[in-house]
Parts: C-alpha cells; structure tokens; sequence
C-alpha cells in the first residue's frame, strides 16, 4: 500500500490536457515544478471573525505550513465553514453535518495527499473527525486550544460555566447591571475556546484520545507558544503519515472508539460528545449502542477535577500534564495497542508521561468518584435512552420522585417560566417537549431551563430538569438531556402532562413516568404530529433526514449502506 501513486501525483504527472491545467494553474500561484511533486498537504482553515474560538488560526495555520515544508511536504489552505457557538441560531447543531459534509467533499474533490484539520469550538472537531472517518484520507486534527482562566476579583472564571452563574445571579437580584458587565469583559481574556471542560475541551480531548491529534494538543492554551510549537509538529507529522499511508480507518478501530469514550468518562465531559462520537463510530460503520457508554462508564472512575464538575480549569489541566497524564492513570482501562497519528501506540506514546498535579488529576486507585461521569437513563420516558452529567447533578436529586410541570416548547416555556401563577415548587421536575434534533429543529442547547424566579428569590439553585434538546458542555445541574425518541415524532415523551409523577434514580438508571400503559396508549392515540419548521433548503434536508440524538444526529444517507434504515 506504501507505493501507491499519491493523489497528487496523479493531477500533476498527467500527460494530458488536463495534467497541464493543473500544472499550470497551480504554478501560476507561485509554486514550482518541485514544489508539486512533493506530497500535496491541505489545510482545513475554519478561521471566521464570527467564530470567536477561531480567531487566532491564521497564525496557526502558519506554523502548520512551516511543518509541512520541513517535512518536505507543501502546504495548500483551504476554507470551509466555521460554526461558532455564541453568534449561530437557532443552534450549531443544524450545521455540524453541513460543516461534515463540506469538509469530505473539499478533501476528496483536491490533489490533496494528506490533511490538517483545524478546529476548536464544539461541533467544529465532530465535524471533521466525521469527515476524516468517511473520506478516509490522511489527516491529523489540531485544536486552537482552550482560553486562559478569565480573572476578576482573585477569582478564576471560566465560559460558559460562570456566562450561567452570574446571569442566573443577575436574574435572582444578586447582582446589577454593572457587576454583571464588569464580568462579561474578565471572563474571556484571551484567544481560544471555553476553558472548563465543555465540549469544545471534551472534543478536543477525545481528538488525542482516539489517536488522531497529537499527545498533548487538547490542554495547551491557545496564547502559549507551545501551540505554536505544535502546529508546526502536526504540518510535520502529517507529511509522514502520507508518507506511510496512515488512514484515519488505520487509527479510529473500534477499540480506540473505546479509549475515547473511557477518557471522557473519566474527564467528566459533555454530554454532547455522546452525539458525536455516535456519529463518528457510524461513519466509519460501526453501530455504538447507548448501552456501550454505560458499560464503560460504570467501569471508569471519575479523575479530572474540572469545571463545570469539579473546581480547576484547562489550564491548571495542561500543567498537569493534560490528556496524556490522565491517560496514563487510565492505563490499565485502555487498549494500549491501539495506533496513533504519531506512527506509535497509544503504549509507546505513554511512555514517561506523569501526573504534575494531584489535586487536578487523581490517581486510579483513589478517585473523585469510582464511576464515570455520563450516565444513560432509560425507562418509559426514554425507551431508547436519555443522558445526564452524573458529575454536575446535585446529590439530593440523584434519586427523586416530584411533579411535572410542562412546557410544550421553547417558546411556551420562554413565555411561562416566570410566571408568578405557574403552579411550581423546589421539588417539581420541569419538562421541555418538541426541542429535539426534528422538533426544535436541530436540538440546541435549550436543556438547562431557567429556575423560575419565584423560586430563586427563596434561594432555588438546581431542580431536575428534562428535555428532548442538548445541554452545553460547560451546564451544571441536574439536566437530563437528549430523550430519545423525541417528543416531535412520537415518543412516549411527548405524552406526558402536568402533574404526573416523574422518579429519577441515577444508581439504577431509571427515568420512569408512573402513569399506566393504558392511560399512555390513549393519550398516544390522540398525539398529532406537528408540521416541518422549514418549508425549502437546508434546513428541510435536516428535518427530514436527521436520525435520533441515540444514533448520533447524522444524516441517514451519510452512513455507510450498511447501517442506514430501512427505509432509506
């Protein structure tokens, strides 16, 4: 397989007409005869001044060609889009798969050999690791890196952990506008994306866990010159992973799909890499039941001290010794054999690494908690599961019984929640319907529902709150996210009424509605689907096609054949 004929050998040393366009056209940019016969490295630049998270990758990307002619390779930048999370409505979930299907296309379209897939903010690196799966060319992920720790007052902060804290303070009266503004300019004090561990910082970790990003490359932040330092070891490296023919398919085995989901259960990450990895796993045609990721939760204690589920940030995280030190406490649960895009194991690749802090990273043998931090739930409710951040949960609700109080949409909860007559208290479980990747459309990240007012005023922090909608990485609470199926097409989730008693009991992962099938089955009789959001584009392609939150929110006619419904 080593001497195959590159990509790019065959668009330039075609003796044909089009050989010569190609030629010509390329070196009418100002690269050689020589330049062209080297290995043809393209680079995936999602900078955009309306990606926040991305504004710093020009320089990076810099640095990557640097690599990239060092290695003897040249470098080609190209665009595609770049979805950020503040300013993107109604949510970047609609785009990711857009952002995935540009990515494939650009990579197979070009004389490409090899690809450097620059990314950061949360579906950015799901995208093109998606991308990456189902192109199958090689490539290599390098992440913009996380922010420095906002600062105000002595105190760390960290987006979007503290963006929920302080606006639920201002919202209960704690706080005036002018506190509240002198936070919105300490908390994000640099380049990078969210430095608690969100999803963007889950994402990123998962990238290395599954041996696609250098050791390493998760933690360092964005400013510190060792992210420079790394751009320019990824622009080498992936001139050498050309070189040896190295696929994403060679790297992303099922097993190191199983190292990823032990590095993030022990991290306790996002809820929304649960989607993501779903959908990475697919692309490259394995199916990831909800069942494997509880599996390999219960099995792996919890070890990283971070926010929004412990106290420390990125920072303190990649002094630690970052996502190789927590792998290497993690050692004896991983496949250790697995290959990476170093052209090693993940074994050898461990080899000297230490943990630099106990209070950040506990050791195996004495963890935050014995198991992992997401937890499925199942149960009348959510047949085909539900998900909360175990680690994020207030202990008295890890097992709870209380009322449903039910809002049948975004905009029947907006216009509701802070109701004075909203028949409400500390021990009723809010429900938001119709917020699910065909409801809302594209399941944004509307799970953590406000506490009404009324009840913050009498000093309310946390309440159980359910929805068919995601959650950002960087919530707390007791939020339990992504019911499938969704309450838009049907599922026992858009029966349910004001007043009926919900339990929850993480320990046993039960989400149980007590009414009666019988009741169940003649309010299902009288359910009525609602119309399509959209009536053209894009965003009809999405309603129509997107699968479940359980089987990764890809479209159905991207999955390999094998595993597409059956009525595709």
């Amino acid at each position: 397989m080593k001497n195959e004929p590159k990509k790019s050998e065959k668009y330039f040393s075609d003796p044909s007409m089009w050989g010569f366009i190609h030629r010509s056209f390329t070196k009418s940019m100002g690269y050689t005869d020589e330049d062209i016969k080297k290995p043809v490295i393209g680079i995936c630049n999602t900078f955009s001044e309306l990606n926040k998270c991305h504004s710093h990758f020009n320089e990076l990307v810099e640095y990557v060609k640097q690599g990239v002619w060092q290695a003897g390779g040249t470098p080609m930048e190209f665009p595609t889009i770049s979805i950020g999370e503040p300013y993107v409505k109604p949510t970047t979930m609609l785009l990711r798969n857009l952002m995935a299907m540009d990515t494939e296309e650009m990579v197979k379209a070009h004389p490409i050999d090899g690809v450097v897939l620059v990314g950061g903010c949360d579906k950015t690196i799901p995208a093109q690791l998606m991308a990456a799966a189902s192109a199958n060319t090689p490539a290599i992920v390098l992440s913009g890196g996380p922010m420095l720790n906002g600062r105000l007052n002595g105190e760390s902060l960290g987006a979007c952990t503290d963006c929920y804290r302080f606006t639920l303070e201002h919202s209960a009266g704690t706080l005036n506008d002018e506190q509240l503004a002198e936070v919105e300019n300490a908390i994000c004090r640099s380049d990078g994306h969210c430095m608690v561990m969100g999803t963007a910082s889950t994402m990123a970790s998962i990238a290395e866990a599954l041996g696609m990003a250098l050791p390493g490359c998760a933690a360092i932040p964005a400013v510190d010159s060792r992210r420079r330092h790394i751009s320019q070891m990824t622009g080498k490296q992936i001139v050498h992973l050309v070189k040896d023919n190295l696929k994403p398919r060679d790297i992303m085995t099922e097993k190191a799909i199983e190292n990823a989901i032990t590095v993030t259960m022990a991290s306790g990450g996002s809820t929304n890499s649960i989607i993501h990895i779903v959908a990475i796993a697919q692309r490259l045609g394995m199916k990831l039941p909800l069942e494997k990721f509880d599996e390999i939760s219960k099995r792996t204690p919890f070890l990283l001290n971070l926010r929004p589920s412990g106290k420390y940030q990125m920072e303190e995280y990649f002094e630690a010794g970052g996502v190789p030190a927590l792998m290497k406490e993690l050692e004896s649960l991983l496949n250790t054999e697995c290959i990476t895009v170093t052209g090693k194991t993940v074994k050898e690749n461990m080899i000297g690494v230490k943990t630099l802090d106990r209070e950040v990273i506990f050791p195996l043998d004495d963890p935050i908690e014995n198991d992992g931090g997401i937890v499925v739930l199942k149960g009348n409710i959510s047949p085909n599961g539900a998900l909360i951040k175990k680690t994020a949960v207030s202990k008295k609700f890890l097992k709870h019984i209380g009322k449903a109080v039910v809002f049948e949409s975004l905009q029947d909860m907006e216009e509701r929640i802070n109701d004075p007559d909203l028949d409400v208290d500390e021990n009723s479980v809010l429900v938001l319907k119709n917020v699910g990747p065909k409801g809302a459309p594209g399941m944004p990240e509307v799970g953590q529902i406000p506490i009404p007012k009324k009840l913050l005023k009498r000093g309310v922090r946390d309440m159980v709150r359910i929805s068919d909608g995601r959650i950002s990485g960087t919530s707390y609470g007791t939020l339990v996210v992504h019911v499938a199926p969704e309450a838009a097409v049907g599922g026992p989730f858009a029966l349910i009424k004001n007043g009926d008693e919900i339990e929850i009991d993480l320990n046993n992962r039960i989400l149980q509605l007590h009414v009666d099938s019988d009741e169940l089955k003649s309010r299902s009789s009288k359910w009525k689907k609602r119309g399509t959001y959209y009536d053209r584009g894009y965003g009809l392609l999405f309603e129509e096609r997107v699968l479940q939150a359980d089987l990764g929110c890809d479209f159905d006619f991207l999955l390999p054949k094998e595993l597409r419904p059956l009525n595709d």
